[in-house]
């Protein structure tokens, strides 16, 4: 056979195999693989560029190599997600680089980490002072988790004693100028009501690029043509703003009636919606 064919067939079927037998390791990042991981995918890569370019003599004994490779690194997974003590010999431990705000110097030393490496680590995380960091650990993948003081902490809606409203995952319903029936169908809503919402924009459906609707029923709406500025939607201030009008309104009239039956009854409304207006706050106003 012409060299040139063989290694051609060889490589076509030797990518089928290892795209086989990569499946079976199952799915990682590769910001989250392990040192074992980097070492067996190099490993993998080696004896493939091997075989495809016929510097190995034997087709089968290359082929057991890269099965062994494979399917060995596979067991090994499965095990460390059993036993704890194999899922440290495999994976690695973590290593704790900063310990209540002082730095490990020994614990650096075993992670083979300068002070420059640690300082490059924290930076990442937006912590430029070794000073406002409580914990800082480093995990098994080479990344550095960060812990910053109670005092240094971004402040969060829980830690400012916020109420907010609960969010649901955002629906794409139109994709490449392609309405998409089944999220419409999922959240209750269908073309009719679509059709409408892109009539109040002033947009044709095949002008969109990308349209979502959120967990309160608004559409957001990108465009091929990024020159045309689309309207915000504007139904949950609006919805704010009509609730707000009518809890002033109760306040008001109850403050300028002269009847005691009709000042109660505003009195009341103007307490209902007050209650109606702050559980609706933290999903309309934001």
């Amino acid at each position: 056979m012409i060299e040139w064919l063989e290694v051609l067939l060889r490589s076509i079927g030797l990518f089928v195999v290892t795209l086989l037998l990569v499946r079976l390791l199952g799915k990682r990042q590769t910001s989250r693989l392990t040192f074992f991981d980097l070492f067996n995918v190099i490993v993998i890569g080696v004896i493939t560029a091997g075989i495809s370019l016929n510097l190995v003599a034997n087709l089968v004994h290359g082929l057991i190599a890269l099965m062994v490779w494979t399917v060995l690194p596979l067991f090994l997974y499965l095990l460390s997600i059993k036993y704890k003590a194999v899922r440290d010999i495999v994976q690695g431990k973590e290593t704790v680089l900063i310990n209540h705000g002082k730095v490990l110097e020994d614990k650096l030393m075993e992670a083979r980490y300068t002070p420059e490496d640690l300082l490059s680590q924290l930076r990442k995380k937006n912590a430029f002072k070794v000073a406002d960091v409580e914990f800082a650990v480093l995990e098994p993948t080479g990344e550095v988790s960060v812990l910053l003081k109670k005092d240094r902490q971004p402040v969060t809606p829980k830690t400012a004693g916020l109420n907010v409203g609960l969010e649901s995952v955002s629906q794409s319903v139109i994709m490449d100028g392609v309405i998409i029936d089944e999220p419409l169908t999922a959240m209750g809503l269908n073309r009719n009501w679509l059709h409408t919402e892109l009539e109040k924009a002033g947009v044709a459906p095949e002008n969109v690029f990308i349209g979502q609707v959120d967990s309160a029923g608004q559409l957001y709406l990108d465009l091929f043509d990024d020159a045309i500025q689309v309207p915000k939607p504007k139904a949950k201030e609006l919805a704010w703003a009509t609730l707000k009008k009518c809890q002033a309104d109760c306040e008001l009239y109850a403050l300028g009636t002269k009847q005691p039956v009709a000042k109660v009854m505003y009195g009341k409304s103007a307490a209902v919606l007050a209650g109606v207006v702050n559980e609706l706050e933290p999903l309309l106003k934001r």
